[in-house]
């Protein structure tokens, strides 16, 4: 039945992967910014407690249930502090370092941020929903069914308590994923759009998250957390003005 399960869902991404020969990979170079974007093509996915998940499961990451999202841009890397410094002309880090991850940021802060990288881009960047970074995360149309961002072994993707915990490190150090997308595992949590809700067995298309709340979603683990929270499936939540050093995030748009 599981392998049945997934190749329907092999057959319905198929049907999404039509010319799409505008829809590629492309970077940011206003004010020299270099934000790197992937295309990722939307598809069909089950979100949450997955069968490679294990017994390491939390209750919120239940039940699983199927989730359509449309194609997306994500950021390669997440922002780092250079890329932070040339749009708002600061750097909160505690660990300085232009191609370290930007961390100490709140939901609050971040969305400052974009506003001005709107402003000056003229783009609609954002922050990834949790369903679309959850997607990303587990390397889309091109899932191979990681228990963490890109790989089975963590130490090949992840900076986490165990290999460092003393500090971030540079952006896109360890091995991407499926998507070419790095850090979606370790190194720092990365907010996304969403307030906190409840899963339901229902199929989603495009969810966009509870409609209010009191604590943003954050995912992906961080240097300073164990393997057990930077799993794909994993989910964290903050208030929108909480911040250390290990929240970061990562930017996403629906176009160019």
């Amino acid at each position: 039945m599981k392998h049945a399960i997934f190749f329907i869902l092999f057959l319905c991404n198929a049907l999404f992967a039509n010319d799409r020969s505008s829809f590629v990979d492309y970077t940011e170079t206003k004010d020299d910014l270099n934000i790197e974007m992937i295309a990722v093509q939307g598809g069909i996915f089950i979100m949450g407690c997955t069968h490679e998940q294990g017994n390491d499961c939390w209750s919120d990451e239940r039940p699983t249930h199927q989730v359509t999202t449309s194609d997306f841009y994500i950021g390669k890397y997440e922002v780092t502090q250079a890329q932070w410094k040339a749009v708002m002309g600061n750097n909160p880090s505690h660990f300085k370092g232009d191609d370290l991850p930007v961390e100490n940021v709140n939901w609050n802060d971040v969305q400052g941020f974009i506003k001005k990288l709107n402003e000056m881009t003229g783009k609609k960047y954002r922050l990834p929903t949790e369903a679309e970074w959850e997607y990303a995360a587990r390397g889309g149309s091109k899932s191979h069914s990681y228990k963490y961002s890109g790989s089975n072994t963590i130490d090949s993707v992840a900076w986490y308590n165990d290999n460092v915990n003393t500090s971030t490190h540079a952006v896109g150090s360890k091995l991407p994923n499926e998507l070419g997308i790095y850090d979606m595992s370790g190194n720092v949590w990365e907010w996304c759009s969403n307030w906190f809700g409840k899963y339901s067995r229902s199929a989603k298309t495009n969810p966009q998250g509870a409609s209010s709340g009191s604590a943003r979603v954050a995912r992906g683990g961080s240097w300073l957390d164990k393997a057990w929270y930077a799993r794909v499936a994993y989910r964290y939540i903050g208030a929108p003005d909480y911040r250390d050093g290990s929240m970061g995030f990562r930017l996403a748009c629906s176009s160019k």
